[in-house]
C-alpha cells in the first residue's frame, strides 16, 4: 500500500466538488464521479466559479487556475473509476442504503491497495465499513463546510480499519492543510457532538420565552466570540440540516432533550428560515439565562465526549476553534469564566437534559492543563507532533516547556536512535507566539520575556547535543522560531510546500532563538543575511541551494527519506557555506550582502555599482527599508560576529545578552503590536 497520489470523489455536489478542488490545489489527480454527465458538468461549473472568485481576490493567477482544473477529470458513473485509484472518497447523501451501493460498486472496480472513504456527519462508520468488502481499507471521514476553505476534517477509523490505511488517510488530509481530529466512531463525532444540540437548545430558549432570535443570537456571539449566532448560522447552512442532525443525535444517543424542538420543526416544514429581528438588547437576566444555558449544554457533552475517549480535550477545543471558528474551545472558555462556574453551569443542564455528568468535571475546581506536544513511538523512532494546529503551532510557554520534557524522555531511552518532529496541520511550525511578547512589554514584565527565551534556548540546545540522530519534517511552513527550532536538528526534509521565513527585523526583534547563529553556521554569513536582515520568504528550491533544507523530496517520499536517515549523524553539520553556488539566489546574495555592502544597507544606501531600477535589487532594499533599524542593526552585528570564529555556544549567549537591549526599544513593541493588530508599524528613523 502506497502513498495517496491519486483520488477519486463519488458524488459531485457542493460537498465533492469542493474536496475534488481542495486536493486538486494540492496537486493530487482527481477524479470526480456522479452518475449523469449533467451532474459532472454542475460540479465542475461549482469549481469554476469558486476559482474564479479566488483569482479576482489575487489568491490565484490565472495560470494557477488552470492548471487546478487541469487535474480534475470529471467520470460519469462509479463504475467507471479508475482502478489504480488510491482513494475513493464517497460524498452522496446522507443516506446509508445509497452509500452501501456506491460501495458494493467500488469493491468490484478498484483494485486491492485502494482504500475507501465516506464522507459523513451522522453515519455509523463500523457499519459502512462492513457494507465495503474490504473493512481493513475503509476510513471515515467528516469535512467541514466548505471543504476547500474549512481547515478541520475528522478523521474516523472503523473498528477493522487498518494501521497503515489511517495513516496515509491522515497524510492525505495534512498534505491539504488541513487540521485532522483523529477520533471514535461514535453519533456526531465531536463537533456535532456538541453543536448540533447547541443549536438545538437556541430554539428551545426561544420556545419557551426566554429571548427572541436576535437577543440569544447577540448572547451566543458575546459569549462564544462568534460571528454569527446560532439562528444565524441555520439559516446560512439549512434549518433543515440542523433538524435532522439533532433527530439523529436524539435517537442514537437516546437522549430525548436532542429532539428537534417543535419551532425548529414547523419551520422546516413551512420551507421558512429564522426571522431574526434588529432588537438585540435584553436585561442582564435575560442574558444570563442564555448565556449559561447554552455554555452549560456546550460544558456537559465536552465532558462526555472526553469521558467516552471519543477524542482529547484539546481535540475538543481544537474542533470549536478551527471548525467551528469559535474564539476558543469548551475547555479553554471553562478556564476563562472559572472551572467552578464552568461546573455549576454543566451540572444544571445536566439535570435539566437527563444526561450524565462525568464526576471528574462535575466536582473540578483547578484549571484544565492542555497538552501540546504528542510523543508515540515506532520501533527505533521516536516521532514528536508539536500539535497547536488551530495556531499554527505556534511556540508558547507551554508548548516549549512540553517539548523540553519530551526531549529530556527521549534522551533517557536507549533503544530510540532518531528522533522525528513534526507539525500538525498546514504549518511546521509558525514563529513564537507574538501575543505574549506584547503581553509582557505591556506589563513591563522583560525578565518574563528573558526567561522564556533562555528556556528555548535550552531546549533547542538538547536537541541540538541529542546523541540520537533529529529530523525536522518542515514540509510546510516554518517561520521564525519554528525555521530555528528546525536548524537546530541534524536533518530538514522538505517538500514543494515549503516556506521558510525570519520575519523578525520587520516586527522589531530579531531571531533570538538562534536564527543569526545557527543560519550563518549552515550557509554563510551573506546568506544568512540575506534571510535574516531582508527577511525574504524562502521556497523550498532556495533552501536547498541555501542549504537550509537537506532534503527537498515529493510529498510520497518523506517517510522513506526519514528511513534512509534513522540513526545516521551528518559528518558536517555547520558548513558555513551555501549548498549551490550555481543557484541566482546563492549568487546573488553572497555578493549583494558581502562585508563591503553591509554597512551601506544596514543605513539605508544603495551600495556602489547596484542599479535601484533593477527588481532584484529593488525588492531588497524595500524589505530592509520596512525593518525596524535598531533590530536590522543589531541582528547584523550578531551574524557578523560568526565571522570571528567564536563558537556556537559563544554566539547563542550573545543572541541572550542583547535581548533587553532590543525589548527596550519603542520599535519592539511598535512592531510586534502591529502585527497583532494587522496593521504596518511605524518606526523610528535611528
Amino acid at each position: 500500500m502506497g502513498p495517496i497520489e491519486k483520488v477519486a470523489i463519488i458524488g459531485a455536489g457542493n460537498m465533492g466538488s469542493g474536496i475534488a478542488q481542495k486536493s486538486a490545489q494540492e496537486r493530487f489527480e482527481v477524479q470526480m464521479v456522479d452518475r449523469e454527465q449533467e451532474w459532472v458538468d454542475r460540479g465542475n461549473n461549482i469549481v469554476s466559479e469558486f476559482l474564479k472568485e479566488a483569482e479576482e481576490r489575487r489568491i490565484f493567477s490565472p495560470e494557477q487556475v488552470e492548471q487546478i482544473k487541469s487535474r480534475i477529470t470529471g467520470v460519469v458513473g462509479t463504475e467507471n473509476v479508475d482502478p489504480s485509484t488510491d482513494l475513493v472518497i464517497e460524498a452522496v447523501f446522507e443516506d446509508f442504503e445509497i452509500k452501501k451501493s456506491v460501495f458494493e460498486t467500488l469493491n468490484n472496480v478498484c483494485d486491492e491497495h485502494t482504500i475507501l472513504a465516506s464522507n459523513t456527519s451522522s453515519l455509523s462508520v463500523d457499519e459502512l465499513a462492513l457494507s465495503t468488502g474490504r473493512p481493513d481499507r475503509f476510513v471515515g471521514l467528516h469535512f467541514f463546510y466548505h471543504p476547500a476553505k474549512n481547515r478541520l476534517v475528522e478523521v474516523i477509523p472503523a473498528t477493522h480499519s487498518s494501521q497503515d490505511s489511517v495513516k496515509l488517510v491522515e497524510q492525505y488530509c495534512k498534505s491539504m492543510g488541513k487540521v485532522v481530529i483523529v477520533c471514535k466512531d461514535r453519533p456526531g463525532f465531536v463537533v456535532n457532538r456538541f453543536f448540533v444540540p447547541w443549536l438545538n437548545e437556541a430554539c428551545k430558549l426561544l420556545e419557551e420565552g426566554i429571548g427572541s432570535t436576535a437577543q440569544i443570537d447577540a448572547v451566543a456571539r458575546s459569549s462564544f466570540g462568534i460571528g454569527l449566532g446560532p439562528f444565524a448560522l441555520m439559516n446560512l447552512t439549512g434549518p433543515p440540516i440542523a433538524l435532522h442532525s439533532t433527530d439523529y443525535l436524539a435517537e442514537q444517543l437516546d437522549t430525548p432533550r436532542y429532539i428537534g424542538s417543535d419551532s425548529l420543526r414547523e419551520l422546516v416544514e413551512e420551507g421558512r428560515l429564522w426571522e431574526i429581528g434588529e432588537s438585540e438588547e435584553c436585561d442582564d437576566d435575560t442574558a444570563r439565562v442564555i448565556s449559561e444555558r447554552l455554555l452549560g449544554q456546550v460544558f456537559s457533552v465536552s465532558a462526555q465526549i472526553v469521558d467516552e475517549e471519543i477524542c482529547s480535550m484539546e481535540d475538543v477545543d481544537r474542533g470549536a476553534k478551527v471548525g467551528l471558528r469559535w474564539a476558543k474551545g469548551p475547555f479553554e472558555l471553562a478556564n476563562e469564566i472559572g472551572v467552578d462556574e464552568a461546573s455549576r453551569m454543566a451540572i444544571n443542564y445536566s439535570e435539566l437534559a437527563e444526561i450524565e455528568l462525568p464526576e471528574w468535571f462535575s466536582t473540578r475546581v483547578e484549571e484544565f492543563k492542555f497538552s501540546y506536544v504528542d510523543l508515540s513511538i515506532e520501533g527505533e523512532i521516536a516521532r514528536v507532533r508539536l500539535n497547536r494546529p488551530e495556531a499554527m503551532n505556534a511556540l508558547n510557554v507551554d508548548l516549549v516547556s512540553q517539548l523540553g520534557e519530551t526531549m529530556e524522555e527521549i534522551d533517557s531511552m536507549q533503544d530510540i536512535s532518531t528522533v522525528v518532529f513534526e507539525g500538525a496541520g498546514k504549518a511546521f511550525v509558525a514563529g513564537a507566539d507574538v501575543k505574549f511578547f506584547v503581553d509582557k512589554l505591556r506589563e513591563d514584565s522583560f525578565k518574563e520575556i528573558y526567561e522564556f527565551t533562555s528556556h528555548g534556548h535550552d531546549v533547542l540546545n538538547r536537541i541540538e547535543n541529542c546523541d540520537k540522530t533529529t529530523i525536522a519534517l518542515t514540509t510546510g511552513l516554518a517561520l521564525g522560531g519554528g525555521l530555528e527550532l528546525a536548524l537546530s536538528c541534524d536533518y530538514r526534509i522538505g517538500t514543494r510546500r515549503t516556506q521558510f521565513r525570519f520575519p523578525e527585523t520587520s516586527i522589531g526583534i530579531y531571531p533570538g532563538l538562534g536564527g543569526t547563529q545557527r543560519t550563518a553556521r549552515i550557509c554563510g554569513v551573506e546568506c544568512a543575511r540575506y534571510a535574516v536582515l531582508a527577511g525574504n520568504f524562502i521556497d523550498s528550491s532556495v533552501a536547498i541551494d541555501l542549504g537550509l533544507l537537506t532534503h527537498k523530496v515529493k510529498s510520497s517520499e518523506v517517510e522513506s527519506t526519514v528511513a534512509s536517515l534513522v540513526g545516521k549523524k551528518p559528518d558536517q553539520k555547520y558548513t558555513k557555506k551555501p549548498l549551490n553556488y550555481e543557484s541566482e539566489v546563492v549568487s546573488f546574495a553572497s555578493d549583494f550582502y558581502s562585508d563591503k555592502n553591509i554597512d551601506d544597507l544596514i543605513s539605508g544606501k544603495i551600495p556602489p555599482g547596484y542599479d535601484s531600477e533593477d527588481p532584484v535589487v529593488s525588492r531588497q532594499l524595500k524589505s530592509l527599508s520596512r525593518a525596524a533599524p535598531i533590530a536590522l542593526r543589531i541582528a547584523g552585528d550578531l551574524l557578523s560576529d560568526v565571522r570571528t570564529g567564536s563558537s556556537l555556544e559563544d554566539g547563542l549567549n550573545l543572541e541572550l545578552d542583547r535581548l533587553e537591549e532590543i525589548f527596550s526599544t519603542r520599535d519592539a513593541e511598535e512592531g510586534l503590536s502591529a502585527l497583532i493588530e494587522g496593521r504596518r508599524p511605524k518606526y523610528n528613523s535611528c
